[in-house]
């Protein structure tokens, strides 16, 4: 049978302070909240079969006065401070981090690597769009660029494309195409997302239409066209339904499930169990959890000495996680 991979994982909410202003994002808001170093702990404490951290927050909160009032209550002068300490909070209680902090530049990548085992940043689409008209972050050279100096980096990589936002069916395979050339040129991209937009009620996008099930099948079927093998389709099954004919036409990881934790940036579209994705199977795939590194970068070891016996420890010798853990 072939393998469907999946990783549990509990969900982080840095913050929803965001520079960007995007016409769909409902995570977003202009009431700034900041989780404490002991927010973080309080809520990894509750994750015991998880072994992925996802660090997920708006783009540089610390634009505003406020946000920048209480990383300096807390003792830090950066949010990046903020973020690199709690990453290394999460090492120390046993998770693997994965931090996806928007657009970085490559000293900021640096400084988080050591203690994250994957990155990532959605590329969205790689043309210009109305919906990011306010999203200084959402520009595709930036992103692009943030992408590429992961690869420099060697930090394994997620990223994807977010369908229906107002792109065209060629701006979508011209996203695929982008990534594909990035991963010529870096090898470091592990997995892309094909992600649905889902409508959010009071968002200027709340009366727009999500895209069918057969425009995400035939971006799915496309994504397994333009990627190379060795980099996973991963479509999110809270946002999809019956998982099954997505891995006929190609997808083959099913991302995060968190059992204490929403899909803070869809929290109306909760999590199906690890039971009923098997019986969506239908005895064809083998679901198997993995962790936030894929097992080729486990391989190639491109993670650092800090994370280095965490990974060892969780990993079986397929770089798959430990079925003991």
């Amino acid at each position: 049978m072939k393998i469907v991979t999946f990783s549990r994982n509990v969900f982080i909410p840095l913050t929803n302070a965001c520079r960007n202003r995007c016409a769909y994002c409902g995570f977003r808001s202009d009431n700034h909240e900041l989780m404490t170093p002991n927010e973080v702990k309080s809520l990894l404490s509750k994750a015991k079969n998880a072994s992925e951290a996802l660090f997920t927050f708006g783009e540089r909160p610390d634009v505003y006065d406020d946000v920048k009032r209480k990383l300096k209550a807390m003792g830090y002068s950066n949010f990046l401070e903020l973020v690199r300490d709690v990453n290394e909070l999460a090492v120390k209680m046993g998770f693997l981090p994965h931090t996806n902090a928007g657009v970085l530049s490559y000293e900021e990548l640096k400084k988080l690597k050591p203690y994250n085992a994957s990155m990532g940043l959605m590329l969205e689409q790689a043309v210009e769009l109305e919906c990011h008209a306010l999203s200084p972050g959402k520009k595709p050279e930036v992103r692009i660029k943030t992408i590429k100096n992961a690869g420099k980096l060697l930090i394994p990589f997620t990223t994807g494309i977010l369908i229906g936002i107002g792109e065209k069916p060629y701006d979508r395979i011209y996203s695929l195409e982008v990534i594909a050339d990035v991963h010529a040129n870096y090898g470091h991209i592990q997995e892309v997302i094909i992600q649905p937009f889902q409508p959010k009620k009071g968002t200027p996008m709340q009366d727009w239409k999500p895209p069918s099930g057969e425009e995400l099948l035939e971006v799915v079927r496309k994504a397994r066209e333009i990627l190379p093998e060795d980099i996973a389709i991963q479509i999110p099954p809270n946002l999809v339904g019956d998982v099954y004919p997505f891995l006929k036409a190609g997808a083959n990881d099913l991302g995060g499930i968190s059992e204490v934790t929403p899909d803070y940036i869809n929290p109306e579209h909760p999590w199906p169990s690890l039971s009923d994705l098997k019986a969506m199977l239908r005895n064809e795939f083998l679901l198997r959890e993995r962790l936030p590194i894929y097992p080729k970068f486990v391989r190639l070891r491109w993670f650092s000495d800090e994370i280095a016996d965490l990974i060892y420890r969780l990993a079986d010798e397929e770089g798959l996680r430990c079925s003991t853990t």
